[in-house]
């Protein structure tokens, strides 16, 4: 096996676990503490793709386009909790997903009217836009470092926010104990407000830090949202920390399967067979793993402490 292409994929993976994370994550907060299907959840994905390439193009630099960007995506989600979410808290689970579908209609006919049905390429800086050389003879581009520096860092500033803050101890007794924490006086229509919005924030950075590779483009979440679903199933709903070891684990699995199916294939079957299922099979594997996870462990990976 060429060293040099799997040190390359393994960073592939992490790119794609990171950018998982943070859309599973918001998915986290939201189901985990509202007890909320947000299938909308990958619309605010592509919105925060389109209004940071509107913003790079405005300001003429894409990182400022990410500083301004963050807090309307965090104003489209807090919209989103006050009409759609908000109203169907009452409702079961399946109120919630018609209605969250509908949502993804609605945005993406919006996203359609606003930027057109083409995509909208975002253009890097120069310091972002080349490659650095991290091993002998292993080099990879910048953003993909910078992509996977941003995540890591989004994910600690999460732990912290969650862990060692007021509002994050609200977050996790809310969590617990919704009806505890709304007698003892916490405005708890509030707190939902603030924890969809930063769910929002979560999944609109991670439009905003792949747009960049794939462009910004109408139903862009559509795919990544189901992906995410599986991240969280996996760790456990309602586990942050299953949602990161969830997200890093599908993230290799899925990239190494891709690039390394065929290869393993072609050991015990002909080439042209290896080629023709490698590709069916890859499409599948996580979940594959994730039917062998659940078989075992029905709660996934990480189950919070406390449901």
């Amino acid at each position: 096996m060429d060293t040099t292409l799997l040190v390359i994929q393994l960073l592939n993976g992490l790119q794609l676990g990171i950018l998982l994370f943070l859309v599973a994550s918001g998915l986290t907060l939201v189901f985990g503490i509202l007890d909320f299907v947000n299938l909308a959840h990958g619309a605010v994905y592509m919105l925060g793709a389109f209004i940071c390439a509107s913003l790079t193009f405005v300001t003429g630099s894409f990182v400022w386009a990410v500083f301004f960007a963050l807090p309307l995506v965090a104003i489209a989600g807090y919209l989103l909790e006050r009409f759609i979410a908000q109203p169907l808290y009452e409702r079961d689970h399946l109120d919630h997903v018609l209605g969250t579908f509908g949502a993804i209609l609605v945005i993406d006919t919006l996203a359609h009217l606003v930027w057109g049905p083409a995509g909208i390429a975002i253009p890097l800086p120069a310091y972002l836009d080349g490659q650095i050389e991290i091993l002998t003879e292993i080099v990879v581009p910048t953003y993909r470092l910078t992509i996977i520096a941003a995540g890591l860092s989004a994910a600690a500033g999460l732990y912290w926010l969650v862990n060692f803050t007021r509002l994050g101890m609200l977050i996790r007794a809310g969590a617990s104990n919704r009806t505890m924490v709304s007698a003892l006086g916490v405005d708890i229509k509030t707190l939902f407000s603030l924890v969809f919005a930063l769910g929002a924030v979560l999944a609109g950075l991670a439009g905003m830090l792949i747009a960049p590779i794939t462009e910004a483009s109408l139903g862009m979440g559509n795919n990544i949202i189901i992906t995410a679903f599986v991240v969280i199933i996996v760790g456990g709903i309602g586990s942050m920390k299953g949602a990161f070891y969830a997200a890093l684990f599908i993230g290799l699995i899925d990239t190494l399967g891709r690039a390394f199916l065929d290869d393993i294939f072609k050991l015990f079957m002909s080439s042209a067979a290896a080629e023709n299922s490698a590709p069916a099979l890859s499409s599948m594997l996580i979940y594959i793993l994730m039917a062998l996870i659940l078989s075992m462990r029905p709660q996934g990976l990480f189950p919070p402490k406390l449901r």
